[in-house]
């Protein structure tokens, strides 16, 4: 009796350890992109270009991501977006999830823009 109780649960139990798997790699990269974004934001803050402050942003992602950094109203705006995907190890294939974030900062006098 309890064979056939374990047979039947143990496929959910791998069910759910493949789905608690591919949340925490969505969630590693979701921490790695508000951070990239962040850094770039630090970077124009201090007064680096903006190659710089995109630069630092991938280095912080730590993959292929889509930096764009836009000006408005004395205020520098980094948007860090990146594809999520489940680590290739699994055996099922999970979905891909964007991850965006954005940071703020104040654009100061002389900054330079390239």
């Amino acid at each position: 009796m309890v064979t056939a109780e374990a047979a039947a649960v143990l496929p959910l139990i791998a069910v759910v350890a493949i789905l608690l798997v591919w949340v925490v790699s969505v969630g590693v990269v979701q921490v790695r992109v508000v951070d990239a974004a962040r850094d770039a934001a630090r970077a124009l803050a201090r007064g680096d270009t903006d190659r710089a402050a995109a630069a630092a942003a991938r280095r912080t992602a730590g993959g292929p991501v889509s930096v764009d950094i836009r000006r408005r109203d004395g205020l520098v705006s980094v948007t860090v977006s990146r594809r999520a995907t489940a680590p290739g190890w699994l055996i099922v294939p999970m979905p891909t999830v964007t991850i965006r974030s954005e940071a703020h900062v104040e654009d100061e006098d002389g900054a330079p823009t390239r």
